[in-house]
């Protein structure tokens, strides 16, 4: 018996899913933004700072020893949890955004000279888009969009016409955060490998809802981050190739990074530790390990048919609902929806929304070039994750149409 059979129980597990909001009971439909938590990250959280709370690495005392033991347990959920080829493989950021960062930064800034380019689609979110515009700055390369069709998909053939010998580097989402589009990220891989082509993919949306394999992918650099996994905030990783990793030179420089530190010179320490410089968010990582074991206890398998069996459920309520344009219909996509509604604007959908209860995002979501494509100024967006209910499905549209009305 799967632990999804009982729904009920297992959304017991989430302390705010109980919450009433203005009166009405929660439904959480921002899960793109951020994941709600279950009592067991909570808790792992809880019961570092009050049973083990040390720094790591620093002490060989109990407590930090414990503290270390945790730490560096939760790299190696995290390294078995995607795929990858080893431990050393993963290193632990802030987020995201961070590891493009460490890669713009450590990786690819002294390789670029102008006229070098840097491919990207235009469905990124801004973590994916920025960095490289920074790198490309100072350095007279420039970044290149690969286009994406009305339907929201990426151009494939398009995206692959577009490496040459000046594209340094190939970032793609696997899971467009603003449109659900899931993105044949295998091909572009292929193609870019094929041409020698370092590739980046973006897999915050992907990795919490379903299984996740880098070593098959076999991109170069995969980043993600904790807290739409349904663990802590200030919590992600890089997970790259040991080459790379160890090829590469510090993004910052500071304590626990190094071997030994004179006025004549430092030495590093080795892949990943020379990238986690200072004292690291502990408890968060403590948090991610626990989110991880906690997903591992539902099976990834198991999470992806529930979504999808929601995506589709939410597909077809949104059919019949007039006025309403989904922004992105491709035909593989997560159960995140983008809409605009004729004489609503987002903002105004969003707060109406919420005095139900009903939590939707409302804006860019990060991705104006994706919007600028559409010709919308921002979305309103339902984001589902497996704990949602088709009941909730139900009561979102009834305050959706009670929101038309009013806005009418």
């Amino acid at each position: 018996m799967s632990r999804l059979d009982d729904i009920s129980a297992l959304r017991g597990e989430f302390p705010q899913l109980a919450r009433l909001i203005h009166g009405k009971p929660l439904v959480y439909f921002d899960n793109a933004n951020t994941a709600q938590k279950p009592q067991p990250v909570i808790d792992a959280v809880s019961d570092y700072y009050r049973q083990h709370n040390a720094n790591v690495a620093r002490a060989v005392h109990t407590l930090g020893a414990e503290a270390t033991a945790l730490y560096e347990g939760a790299r190696d959920k995290l390294a078995r949890f995607v795929g990858a080829r080893a431990r050393e493989e993963v290193v632990f950021t802030r987020g995201t955004t961070e590891a493009v960062n460490l890669v713009a930064y450590s990786f690819l800034r002294h390789k670029l000279k102008p006229g070098d380019e840097i491919l990207v689609s235009r469905m990124e979110h801004h973590a994916n888009i920025v960095p490289w515009q920074l790198i490309a700055a100072e350095t007279g390369a420039k970044v290149v969009p690969a286009p994406i069709t009305e339907a929201g998909e990426l151009d494939v053939e398009g995206m692959i016409k577009l490496m040459s010998p000046r594209t340094k580097l190939v970032g793609l989402v696997h899971v467009s955060n603003a449109l659900g589009t899931i993105n044949p990220v295998h091909t572009i891989i292929a193609a870019a490998k094929a041409r020698g082509i370092p590739s980046l993919i973006d897999g915050s949306q992907a990795a919490p809802h379903f299984k996740i394999d880098v070593a098959a992918l076999d991109c170069d650099f995969y980043v993600l981050t904790g807290h739409k996994l349904f663990g802590p905030t200030g919590t992600g990783a890089l997970v790259a190739k040991r080459a790379h990793l160890d090829a590469m030179p510090p993004f910052l420089g500071g304590g626990e990074m190094i071997r030994k530190v004179s006025f004549d010179g430092t030495s590093f320490a080795d892949t990943p530790h020379k990238f986690e410089a200072g004292t690291p968010n502990i408890a968060g990582f403590i948090g991610l390990g626990a989110a991880i074991d906690w997903l591992e206890s539902i099976g990834m398998d198991a999470i992806a048919a529930r979504e999808a069996n929601l995506r589709d459920a939410m597909r077809t309520a949104l059919r019949d609902v007039p006025g309403l344009r989904l922004i992105g219909t491709a035909r593989e996509r997560a159960a995140v929806f983008s809409f605009v509604v004729d004489g609503a604007h987002a903002h105004d959908l969003a707060t109406l929304l919420d005095n139900d209860g009903v939590a939707v995002r409302s804006g860019h979501h990060c991705a104006h070039p994706t919007m600028q494509f559409f010709g919308v100024p921002a979305t309103a967006r339902a984001s589902l994750a497996f704990y949602n209910t088709e009941d909730e499905i139900g009561v979102f549209i009834a305050a959706l149409a009670k929101a038309r009305r009013m806005l009418a």
